[in-house]
């Protein structure tokens, strides 16, 4: 299965991300296929760049973001997340008498 997810880089106390698209049995910061954006969270506001076409290609093929990616995608791609993406089957039945 393939996940979107945060690669760690930089050096000891000063953590920065890349967000990539690997296979879910790779390694965190092992190989992967593409790399599609950063993720500084040291600076203020933690910046992000992503490239928004190919983050959407992706999820359009199947791939899974990781928790903290589509905290990312909600927050600041709007437009790329499609509606429903990353919330479990049957979430939006939760609460709801039957």
């Amino acid at each position: 299965m393939l996940r979107i997810r945060l690669s760690r880089v930089g050096k000891k106390g000063r953590p920065s991300y890349r967000i990539v698209v690997a296979d879910s049995t790779m390694p965190r910061d092992g190989g992967y296929l593409e790399w599609i954006g950063n993720y500084d969270p040291m600076t203020d506001p933690p910046s992000v760049t992503l490239k928004q076409d190919r983050a959407a290609h992706w999820l359009s093929c199947g791939a899974q973001p990781s928790e903290p990616v589509q905290r990312i995608l909600d927050k600041h791609a709007a437009a790329v997340v499609p509606s429903g993406a990353g919330e479990p089957v049957g979430a939006a039945s939760e609460g709801a008498p039957a």
